[in-house]
């Protein structure tokens, strides 16, 4: 997965640099560098766990709880992307936004909760004699509620992206607004396949390391999926404005600071 994430990154450097460079700051672009950048020390945390002798389990612990805290922030990031998002496709709706925010600061709470008094205080930790490292051996059935939650929170945002594209089926036919919808729904789309995945993966099998690496998948493909869609829409804004296309104004959104 460190493999896959630097070739990743490396491919799109140059598209990347473009965009820090050239746009506006804004809450989106703070976002999507946090997005970006955090897998970064999820993976070497990660490495240094697996593949550093360390006999200390309680330093372990301590290495497993920052990877986890970590993932956490880079999921809660990817979603709110795509929150905003949403909320640019409704058109700056005022409803959306707010209720979305408080259904997933509500889930966020909720998730946090379950991940630092159940499903860490109930792990243990352990050191390899064979193998240098650090390993969770086990976890509660709760470690589940999480990606629940994200299947159930990812499930109510696909259904608005939906219902908005439905409404503005006839009216809008802008192909700045197409690729907006058509992102949304493959990365909840996605979003919902590997939620559901980890759900039954870790229903079924109580040991840490049959579900950890699905676990990681949807960490970082979330992330590629979330910088990747946003750094395409980005550019594609760019060649609209530059070839002085009314593509923009086709679309149904009175701020475009979503991509800018």
């Amino acid at each position: 997965m460190a493999t896959f994430w630097t070739y990743d990154y490396a491919c799109s450097l140059h598209e990347e640099w473009t965009f820090l460079l050239r746009s506006r700051w804004t809450k989106v672009k703070c976002l999507y560098i946090i997005v970006r950048n955090i897998p970064f020390a999820i993976f070497i945390t990660e490495l240094y766990l697996y593949f550093i002798p360390n006999e200390d389990s309680e330093k372990c612990g301590m290495l497993i709880n920052i990877y986890s805290g970590f993932s956490f922030i880079s999921v809660v990031c990817s979603e709110f992307m795509f929150v905003l998002r949403t909320y640019a496709l409704w058109n700056n709706n005022r409803f959306v936004l707010v209720a979305t925010v408080c259904i997933a600061v509500a889930f966020v709470v909720i998730a946090a909760i379950d991940i630092v008094f159940t499903t860490v205080a109930t792990s243990h930790v352990t050191t390899s004699t064979i193998l240098p490292g650090c390993y969770r051996t086990s976890r509660r059935i709760q470690f589940s509620m999480p990606f629940l939650l994200l299947f159930v929170f990812e499930l109510g945002l696909i259904s608005l992206t939906l219902v908005r594209a439905i409404q503005s089926w006839q009216t809008v036919n802008g192909p700045l607004y197409t690729v907006l919808v058509k992102h949304d729904i493959l990365y909840y789309a996605c979003g919902l396949f590997l939620a559901a995945i980890n759900v039954i993966m870790q229903m079924l099998f109580s040991q840490y390391a049959y579900h950890s690496v699905f676990d990681d998948f949807q960490f970082y493909v979330l992330a590629i999926l979330a910088t990747r869609m946003h750094l395409h829409l980005w550019h594609l804004n760019q060649q609209y404005h530059i070839l002085g296309s009314d593509a923009i104004m086709l679309a149904p959104m009175s701020d475009m600071s979503i991509v800018d």
